[in-house]
């Protein structure tokens, strides 16, 4: 079997990294860049600490700060224009998710104008032609943006966000500047940490996973688990090892995949406009959980990465268990809400969110999906009759357990 593994042509680690942009710039003989970043950026002067340094070399820049959480369909477009008006040769991304992002889709439809409608670069599209070069400046411990060859759109419209995977869009530079991240409140850092512990077990414990992933993966839980709640806190150890942790995980993730975590957070943020990171936290127990009788050891691993003493003597159940728990405690301990009705999920929202996933489901060929809820019209709004459907009881709380099959995976231990 032949696996393929992607990452960036160069990237640069530690404090003071963003020295190196200077570096890139001239080596690679770009002539003007469009920054792509948000207002709470330029406002908090994160992305002076960049244009500083552009300025004193002399180097040509214009800033498109219009990015918001969740970056739209709209938001792409106009940045798109902003480029060819800047008359730009490459990007710099400065941010978090959103507007590492919205940089790539800009620099893919440059170059690929057929897909300027935004919406087409859905799932793995054909595109012909590398990105715009980017040099991705990370400012959030979380969502490895600036290595992977995956973005995330919101299609406003639709109520929905889209998954959008091509190799054509790496950052060419990775610059992971830990002095970049001090600013993050704690609730910021909180969320996207768990978005990186999150992409690290699920990467660790996906059908696709291997070694070389699981190598990386394995580090990546371990650097999180034990720096988080420091992070949170400010300091610059926790800091420094929460930005390599998010990109190791990055490294790995990339190129082996994610989950149903991710596939139901998704929605929360698109309905919801929920942090990606929170609405991850919340989920992870839950589905970490269900997914725990097929994963073989693994969880044995993720609780002995997180620091649980004693799993050598553990038996399949007990470490199972153990790794769940290490899992909540975590989040718990930076203060991340336990369940959906503290991120405002209301009742009145439920169809059209049955809806989305339904939708979400179709695309997914070689997929299962199972819904435990309360909802009477679930299944009726999710858009397809359950394979099985089972009433299970909470407490005196009727709930319906549905199976919607797909391939059956492979049981493993």
């Amino acid at each position: 079997m032949v696996n393929r593994f992607m990452l960036n042509e160069t990237s640069y680690h530690g404090a003071g990294a963003i020295q190196e942009i200077l570096t890139e710039v001239k080596a690679r003989g770009f002539k003007k860049a469009l920054i792509v970043t948000d207002k709470d950026l330029v406002k908090f002067q994160v992305v002076k600490k960049v244009t500083d340094l552009l300025d004193g070399a002399g180097y040509a820049y214009a800033i498109y700060d219009e990015v918001k959480a969740n970056p739209s369909v709209e938001v792409v477009k106009k940045g798109v224009e902003a480029f060819k008006k800047a008359g730009a040769d490459y990007l710099i991304a400065i941010g978090g998710g959103s507007p590492q992002d919205t940089g790539k889709a800009i620099g893919i439809i440059i170059n690929n104008p057929e897909f300027s409608d935004v919406v087409s670069l859905e799932g793995v599209a054909p595109t012909k032609n590398k990105a715009v070069p980017m040099i991705a400046v990370a400012t959030t411990a979380g969502t490895a943006a600036e290595t992977t060859i995956n973005y995330v759109i919101t299609d406003e419209e639709k109520k929905r966000k889209f998954v959008c995977v091509d190799p054509h869009d790496i950052p060419v530079v990775a610059v992971v500047d830990p002095e970049m991240m001090s600013s993050m409140p704690k609730g910021l850092t909180a969320s996207t940490g768990m978005d990186a512990l999150t992409h690290a077990i699920e990467g660790y414990t996906t059908q696709a996973a291997w070694e070389l992933a699981d190598t990386l993966n394995l580090k990546a839980i371990e650097l999180i688990s034990r720096s988080l709640r420091a992070a949170v806190e400010n300091d610059p150890k926790g800091r420094e090892d929460m930005a390599l942790g998010q990109y190791v995980t990055g490294m790995a993730f990339s190129n082996v995949g994610l989950g149903v975590v991710h596939g139901m957070a998704h929605p929360l943020g698109a309905f919801y406009g929920t942090p990606h990171g929170v609405a991850n936290a919340v989920l992870l127990p839950y589905v970490m959980e269900f997914n725990k009788d097929y994963t073989g050891e693994k969880y044995r691993e993720i609780a002995r990465a997180m620091g649980v003493e004693g799993v050598d003597d553990m038996s399949q159940e007990e470490y199972r268990d153990a790794a769940i728990n290490a899992v909540r405690k975590l989040s718990l301990d930076v203060n991340i809400p336990q369940n959906l009705g503290e991120i405002g999920v209301l009742k009145k929202d439920l169809p059209d969110l049955y809806r989305a996933f339904g939708e979400s489901f179709k695309r997914l060929d070689s997929w299962s999906a199972y819904m435990i809820t309360s909802y009477d019209d679930a299944e009726r709004y999710f858009g397809r009759k359950a394979d099985k459907n089972r009433k299970i009881y909470n407490g005196m709380l009727k709930t319906y357990f549905y199976s919607f099959m797909g391939p059956k995976p492979p049981k493993r231990g």
